[in-house]
């Protein structure tokens, strides 16, 4: 098995969706997330929290801040990500998209 980085891009900041959302679309939003869970919880190593951009270290330009959420998914491959992500929640917000990345064991390098 091989464990899997999933970044939830959004065009507003989870804090933003958060603080424009009525009380009602807030725990529709995390029935949706629990619902989700449930069905495919045997994948989920960390269900992960939302994120918000802090600052930037280092050398160059600060990379998009659109990166809402992560979470890290166990799977047998990336096929079988995309399929554990089919109906995500997340998907259904308006611009927003998931990224898969593979998280290398050090030991493989």
């Amino acid at each position: 098995m091989s464990k899997f980085m999933i970044l939830y891009r959004a065009e507003a900041s989870a804090l933003e969706q958060m603080a424009n959302a009525t009380p009602e679309q807030q725990e529709a939003g995390m029935e949706a997330w629990r619902a989700w869970a449930n069905k495919v919880g045997y994948a989920i190593a960390d269900l992960g929290s939302p994120l918000g951009h802090t600052t930037h270290v280092g050398p160059g330009e600060a990379g998009s801040t659109d990166v809402a959420g992560y979470s890290i998914l166990e799977a047998g491959s990336a096929d079988e990500v995309e399929t554990i992500l089919f109906g995500h929640p997340h998907l259904s917000m308006p611009g927003a998209s998931i990224e898969v990345l593979e998280i290398i064991p050090i030991a493989d390098l």
